[in-house]
């Protein structure tokens, strides 16, 4: 009979039952602290605000405190710690539009950004507006090329992570992502037709 089933079982010392709880909150804090990065990008991916991120990322540590006794059965900590951060996010976004909550953008002034920064002030304002640009254009993708593509190229998470989190095909991710960036190159072709008067 191994130790787990003996646990189960009511038949471990006190001792035993110690040794496997601190085994685990070793592992669990050795997970905490190799992937609070990855959380905390995943959280600020869906939510776009870092205490929001913040917060997100800590209710996914709390759960994963919570839920520790299943870490034995998961063949990838890493992928169901990135799935749980996502559902944090994904919940919390949604209570906050229930609400009617609009997200605070953390970003900095870019006026303050152009004073303090090395940069010439004109190009480091031109740099934001694309990136301002960028954003809105993300954002009016449709959510699940929306998310797949966010995952994959802001956050650098693999074809296979991201088809975890999401719960699609890596195939389906690979084609979101390929469509996402089709419409933004398209888009982004558009509006620089625009600004130049063709």
């Amino acid at each position: 009979m191994n130790e787990g089933t003996r646990l189960v079982a009511g038949e471990a010392t006190l001792t035993e039952v110690l040794t496997v709880a601190h085994s685990q909150e070793g592992v669990i804090e050795i997970l905490v602290r190799q992937n609070t990065r990855l959380v905390y990008r995943i959280a600020y991916a869906v939510l776009r605000s870092h205490h929001d991120a913040e917060d997100a990322t800590q209710e996914t540590f709390v759960r994963v405190l919570r839920y520790g006794n299943k870490l034995a059965g998961v063949d990838d900590p890493k992928t169901w710690l990135a799935r749980i951060a996502w559902r944090v996010a994904v919940d919390r976004r949604k209570r906050q539009t229930r609400r009617g909550e609009v997200p605070l953008d953390d970003r900095e002034n870019p006026v303050e950004e152009a004073v303090s920064s090395e940069a010439r002030a004109d190009e480091t304002l031109q740099r934001n507006e694309v990136s301002a640009v960028l954003e809105s254009l993300i954002a009016a993708l449709p959510k699940k090329l929306r998310e797949p593509l966010i995952l994959s190229t802001l956050e650098e998470m693999s074809p296979y992570d991201v088809a975890v989190t999401l719960g699609i095909s890596e195939a389906a991710v690979r084609s979101r992502v390929f469509r996402a960036r089709q419409i933004l190159r398209e888009k982004l072709t558009g509006l620089t037709a625009q600004s130049h008067g063709r």
